[in-house]
């Protein structure tokens, strides 16, 4: 297309009309909180998902800090045995499977539309299914703490989960919780990859699209393969605990072993489910705020298909330390291995892309920077556990839980961050507060390897996990109360991200439609997007169509920098 066609008249976009929409129907639709209840807008949808995860989290951190509390000093009877490994259940299952994954769905739904240059999901109405199961499956397993929350983990292991152990109805909210929170993932796959198969903006080949795209497509394909797993293994929990069936309850001549393959053949590609996504964030923002284009862009989506294939290959490396043959312990930890080599091409790709950059440090960078640096120490930690005779010694330790930690949370979660600074002016139409944005970063930096480092310490010392006290020997007392101090630390910086976000919603600068002058299409429209998202799409001809669009505007001869509204020929 001409570049007159989304310069159109040379108006900033402040300046030009919107066009009434006047189909039948539209205007009788209902406003207010009704239209939020009903709404199939991708952009509305997204927003629900982060804000429903984003208090799934809040709350998931609170129970983390009722933990360390309980774990600060020896001996403490702050949380009672079974208190604890109630909350410490919550707080797990909340974490993996009402934060992390929703959340990742949350940013795609927002943002895919808009960087691949279409209108709507596929499935509208089926997007708008996913965010409502999600949203009653947390509802209806929080409603358990008023009866009786489960207390056999996050991972359910059998036969602790089974009805002789665990006789109350926590195990079944959960069990609830994972089909609808398992069938909302799977819907939304689904529709991830009719989406970015179907409908891409004309002249977007598989060699153009965002990295962050292509990380959300393999984020589907391997909800798609790994959640039929899981769903199958909690039916049959739950046929076991109230059909009297004999799966994993050995009294009936089931074997427990078959839960953990079940559980972890979904669990550990669920695992780069959580940070894939995260991935293609870091390979947005890097190459933004280095002032370079990604380095190696065909090498990161290649990487990202490997890490996908291989994380498939891989579950058994969590059943290290049950009676499995040498071979197979050896095929897993090897396999284990190969993983490190495409994660490793993405680590060395991104410092190659700020390798003599022009790098502009605001609050999504330090975030980016802040990922890189402790998913490497999350990777090496991994890599140590990965050697069985190793693993043997430090399984369910402590040191498994600060890795754990460290990919998930020093890894996902400072990547969610950095999306959240970096998307927050597209999403809102205005900036966040650096001042406020780089304190909550170092306060998160210090407070996350305060709390964690020190726990590989704890483990190699021979602290098992998932216990609620300890006897006053050694150092564990005061390894225990720097990682409380740490964490309370983290919380602050977390607490300050939420009151920039609160305060920038009202009172941010206006950001306009690019302000970091980036490089992918949701840059174009105007910020908040309007609902039908694009009047003309632009034909993509490169991987950077925002640069492609800022050099055919200087070419035109308006204002250096300035970016147009597309508005259609004619108007």
């Amino acid at each position: 297309m001409s570049t007159s066609e989304y310069v159109g008249q040379r108006r900033p976009v402040t300046a030009l009309p919107r066009p009434e929409i006047v189909l039948h129907g539209v205007r009788d639709r209902p406003r207010g909180w009704l239209e939020w209840l009903t709404t199939t807008d991708h952009k509305k949808i997204g927003i629900l998902y982060i804000y429903a995860t984003f208090i799934f989290f809040l709350i998931g951190g609170v129970e983390a800090l009722m933990m360390r509390l309980q774990l600060a000093v020896p001996e403490n009877t702050l949380l009672a045995p079974k208190a604890y490994n109630a909350v410490m259940t919550m707080h797990g299952t909340t974490m993996v499977f009402l934060f992390v994954v929703p959340v990742l769905a949350g940013f795609g739904n927002y943002l895919v539309p808009l960087m691949i240059g279409a209108r709507d999901m596929a499935f509208p109405r089926l997007n708008a299914l996913s965010f409502w199961l999600l949203l009653f499956g947390g509802i209806v397993f929080y409603v358990s703490i008023f009866f009786h929350p489960p207390e056999a983990g996050w991972t359910m292991y059998t036969p602790l989960s089974e009805e002789a152990f665990s006789a109350t109805g926590g195990v079944d909210a959960w069990i609830f919780l994972i089909h609808l929170t398992g069938l909302s993932s799977l819907l939304g796959a689904i529709n991830f990859v009719a989406t970015i198969h179907n409908m891409r903006a004309r002249g977007m080949g598989w060699a153009r699209m965002p990295l962050f795209i292509w990380t959300i497509l393999i984020y589907s394909y391997l909800l798609i393969l790994a959640l039929p797993a899981v769903a199958a293994a909690v039916t049959m929990l739950l046929a076991d605990r109230h059909l009297d069936t004999g799966f994993f309850n050995p009294a009936n001549g089931g074997d427990p072993m078959l839960w953990q393959h079940l559980f972890w053949f979904f669990g550990h590609p669920e695992v780069y489910i959580m940070i894939l996504p995260s991935f293609g964030i870091i390979s947005e923002v890097v190459p933004v705020f280095a002032r370079k284009p990604i380095f190696g862009y065909k090498a990161i989506a290649a990487s990202t298909a490997a890490i996908a294939f291989l994380g498939m290959l891989v579950w058994a490396h969590h059943m290290f330390a049950t009676p499995m043959p040498a071979v197979v312990l050896s095929f897993f930890m090897l396999s284990s291995f190969a993983i490190g080599v495409p994660t490793g091409i993405k680590i060395f790709n991104w410092l190659a892309t700020m390798w003599r950059g022009s790098i502009v440090f605001k609050t999504p960078m330090y975030f980016a920077c802040g990922f890189i640096a402790q998913f490497v120490i999350g990777g090496i930690s991994g890599v140590i556990l990965a050697v069985f005779p190793v693993d043997w010694q430090l399984h369910d330790t402590y040191f498994v839980v600060a890795h754990f930690h460290y990919v998930l949370f020093g890894g996902s979660i400072f990547g969610l961050f950095a999306g959240l600074y970096y998307w927050f002016p597209k999403i809102t139409g205005r900036m966040m507060s650096e001042g406020l944005g780089k304190a909550s970063f170092w306060l998160m930096f210090i407070g996350f390897n305060t709390t964690f480092l020190i726990q590989h310490s704890l483990g190699m010392s021979g602290m098992p996990r998932r216990i609620y006290t300890y006897y006053p020997n050694g150092d564990w007392a005061a390894w225990n109360l720097v990682s409380t101090i740490g964490s309370f630390i983290l919380g602050i910086g977390v607490l300050l991200t939420v009151l920039n976000v609160l305060l920038s919603l009202k009172n941010g600068k206006r950001a306009g439609n690019d302000p970091w002058k980036a490089n992918t299409l949701e840059w174009f429209v105007p910020s908040p997007p309007p609902e039908n998202n694009f009047d003309v799409v632009p034909r993509i001809r490169s991987a950077e169509p925002m640069k492609d669009i800022r050099r055919d505007v200087a070419a035109a001869g308006t204002p250096a920098g300035s970016v147009y509204q597309p508005v259609a020929p004619g108007t």
